[in-house]
């Protein structure tokens, strides 16, 4: 470290580094130091870009080798976008030269690469956690209070999640998130694990006893080895009744929805990935009732509006940028979290279940419990 500020290597010039650029940039406490791609050009165009979208006071070196980036002295923390079939190893290279790693979803391509990564952080005593954003929105801690009260929702029967985007022939025929080699989950790797994550949050991390899962529609490019879901269903089933159900899907438009009903009332959110732009995140927390009277039969609405201010697109309380300062007061206060791993091994491990399950006949797995 050097002060106050987490000095941040960036492994990739995937283009959601970019939107993470600026949220290291806003964080107070994470400076960009460095970027690597497969070439020192491709790393200068990157920066280039960021500078004049989001810039900062200080040079940023670009470098044509990942390793040359591990190798530096002056990286405390490194992000890394790289496509899932490429992560594991660079995440283990990573932990082995001391560097504290955030790394973006889904983490690998099985809960096995998963275990591997986090080994490798905790044999080296370093930070691991994965990029999803909206875990570090205020938002969260204000839903997990209303889920809590007893009153507002109460016991918990039932979780619908649903995340989706259209994507244009173009994408599916070269995107790397339709082919198998890189991205190999497809929609339930890239948007599935941000469903299975709020399912998990609402379920306050319990897992599951039962996964099933269905591929509602695939592609298979000539240079794929084999389909690639684009469409995709998932069902779990909890001890004590409760049942989840998750939609993603490169095929709809843009939905984000989650859905919480207990047996008082439910939360709903439309947002829960990526805020709306403006300067608060909301959710609705409704107890409708039904009311029987002779020949009137009135349906009552009850419901409101929790908001929280908070700034979308990368500001300064952001929960992108939440994440990334987070993560630097971890590396700076030399602590970790093992939460973080443990909630990423927990998805994966639900995400891979789901996939078994649907390239058998939607057959019923399990997954580990995970000891807490």
């Amino acid at each position: 470290m050097h002060g106050n500020i987490c000095r941040w290597g960036i492994l990739s010039a995937a283009a959601i580094a970019k939107k993470n650029w600026d949220s290291i940039r806003n964080s107070g406490n994470g400076q960009v130091v460095a970027v690597a791609s497969r070439s020192a050009e491709k790393a200068q165009a990157f920066i280039a870009a960021c500078q004049a979208s989001a810039p900062v006071p200080h040079a940023v070196d670009a470098l044509g080798s990942y390793d040359d980036l591990l190798a530096r002295s002056d990286i405390d923390a490194v992000y890394i976008p790289l496509p899932t079939g490429l992560r594991t190893d660079w995440v283990v290279k990573a932990a082995n030269a001391g560097k504290h790693v955030m790394v973006e979803k889904p983490c690998g391509v099985t809960v096995d690469d998963v275990q591997r990564m986090i080994d490798a952080c905790n044999a080296n005593n370093v930070q691991f956690m994965d990029g999803v954003m909206y875990m570090h929105s205020k938002r969260m801690a204000e839903m997990r209070r209303v889920l809590d009260d007893g009153s507002s929702v109460g016991t918990i029967r039932r979780i619908t999640s649903q995340f989706s985007f259209c994507a244009p022939e173009d994408w599916v025929q070269s995107n790397i998130r339709a082919g198998s080699d890189l991205e190999p989950a497809g929609c339930l790797g890239d948007l599935g694990w941000y469903t299975i994550r709020f399912i998990l949050f609402a379920m306050n991390y319990q897992m599951p006893t039962e996964v099933r899962g269905r591929i509602l529609h695939s592609v298979c490019r000539d240079e794929s080895g084999q389909a690639v879901p684009m469409e995709f269903q998932g069902e779990l089933h909890f001890e004590g009744g409760a049942s989840a159900s998750f939609y993603n899907s490169f095929r709809t438009n843009h939905q984000q929805l989650g859905h919480i009903s207990g047996d008082k009332g439910y939360l709903q959110v439309n947002d829960f990935v990526l805020p709306f732009l403006g300067n608060t995140s909301s959710f609705e927390v409704a107890n409708h009732n039904f009311v029987e009277d002779g020949c009137r039969f009135t349906m009552e609405q009850h419901s409101r509006q929790v908001g929280v201010a908070e700034y979308s697109n990368n500001a300064a309380d952001a929960q992108e940028t939440q994440l990334f300062r987070k993560f630097s007061e971890l590396v700076l206060s030399g602590t970790r979290d093992p939460f973080w791993p443990k909630v990423s091994l927990k998805t994966q491990a639900i995400l891979d279940a789901a996939l078994r399950s649907a390239n058998h006949e939607g057959r019923a797995e399990t997954v580990p419990m995970f000891n807490d």
